[in-house]
C-alpha cells in the first residue's frame, strides 16, 4: 500500500484558520477525501494520513469522523492540548483504531523554544507516548537547537518532524538548519517527513532539482527507514500540484535508488504503528 503520510482536510471557516493569509486565497475553500481523490490516484496512492489543521479538541473528532466514511484514509493525527491539565480525559473521548498520534501547532505559539523546553508540555507528550501514540512536531529551523531538548525529552515512542524542520530555502539560510537538524538525527526515535518544501521555497519559481539537496540531507541523516513521504495537500497547492509535490519526491527517490515501498508506506505504517490494512480500489461514500 501506498501512503501519502502528510495531508488535510477542512471545512472552511474564515476564523478557524487564521494561518491562511490573503496570499494563500486557494485554500480559503473546503477540501474534502473526494476531492483529493484524483490526484492521489493519480500518482498511485492508495490511502493517507490526514493530519490536523486547527487547534481544537473537535478538529480530532472531525478527522476521525472523515476516517469512518472514507477507507483511504488509514491514520489520524489528531490535536490534544499538552498543556491542560486534564489530559487523561482529554484522551478518553476517543477510541478509534485510526487514531494513531497527535500534533500542536508549535509554529504559532508566542515563544515555540520555550514551549519545547517546557516539562509540562514534555510531561504531557510523555504520557501520550506511554500510550503508544507518535507525536508530531511542527516548527521551524529558528526553534530545532529547543527541537532536540525536547525530542530527547521525550524518548519513548515515535516523533516525527513534520516538513524536515522547514528550512528556510527561499533566503538560502541553510547552513544552521543542517547543523541543528543533524543532532536530531543521532535519536533513534525521530523520524522526518519528506514534505512542505515547495512552500518553504519561491512558489512561482521554484525548481526540483533546488530542494534535491535538503532530501540529500535528509537521507543521509534519517536512512531510508525513518523517511516518510507526505504532500502536505491542499497546503501545497500554494506552490504547486498534488503531481508536482509528488514528482519532486518520487523522482528523487529514483534517482537515488531508494526502497520506494519505504518510503511511499512501509516507513509509515511501521512509525504511526498503522493496524493491518489493505488498499481498496474504490472510495467508500462520503
Amino acid at each position: 500500500m501506498r501512503i501519502d503520510a502528510h495531508q488535510h482536510f477542512w471545512r472552511y471557516q474564515v476564523d478557524d484558520f487564521p494561518w491562511i493569509g490573503k496570499n494563500m486565497a486557494c485554500l480559503q475553500q473546503d477540501f474534502l477525501p473526494q476531492n483529493l481523490a484524483p490526484a492521489r490516484h493519480a500518482c498511485g496512492i492508495d490511502a493517507t494520513i490526514a493530519v490536523q489543521a486547527r487547534p481544537r479538541l473537535d478538529e480530532t473528532d472531525f478527522l476521525l469522523d472523515l476516517a469512518e466514511t472514507d477507507a483511504s484514509i488509514v491514520g489520524v493525527v489528531g490535536w490534544i492540548d499538552p498543556e491542560a491539565d486534564d489530559l487523561e480525559a482529554q484522551l478518553s473521548r476517543w477510541q478509534s483504531p485510526r487514531l494513531c498520534g497527535f500534533r500542536h501547532l508549535i509554529q504559532d505559539e508566542a515563544t515555540p523554544s520555550d514551549y519545547l523546553r517546557s516539562k509540562h508540555v514534555q510531561r504531557s507528550v510523555q504520557t501520550l507516548q506511554h500510550r503508544e501514540f507518535s507525536y508530531d512536531v511542527l516548527v521551524t529551523a529558528a526553534h530545532l537547537p529547543a527541537t532536540y531538548d525536547f525530542c530527547a525529552a521525550c524518548d519513548q515512542h515515535t516523533l516525527i518532524l513534520d516538513h524536515l524542520g522547514k528550512p528556510n530555502i527561499k533566503g538560502s539560510e541553510l547552513d544552521a538548519w543542517r547543523r541543528e537538524f543533524m543532532r536530531l538525527g543521532e535519536l533513534p526515535h525521530v523520524a522526518c517527513k519528506l514534505s512542505g518544501l515547495v512552500t518553504e521555497a519561491d512558489w512561482q519559481h521554484w525548481q526540483p532539482h533546488e530542494l534535491w539537496p535538503c532530501l540529500d540531507v535528509a537521507l543521509e541523516i534519517f536512512g531510508e527507514g525513518r523517511l516518510l513521504f507526505g504532500s502536505d495537500w491542499p497546503v501545497c497547492l500554494v506552490a504547486g500540484s498534488y503531481h508536482d509535490v509528488f514528482a519532486l519526491i518520487d523522482d528523487w527517490a529514483g534517482e537515488r535508488g531508494l526502497d520506494k515501498r519505504k518510503l511511499f508506506g512501509l516507513n509509515a505504517q511501521h512509525l504511526y504503528g498503522l493496524r493491518a490494512i489493505e488498499p481498496t480500489s474504490e472510495e467508500s461514500p462520503t
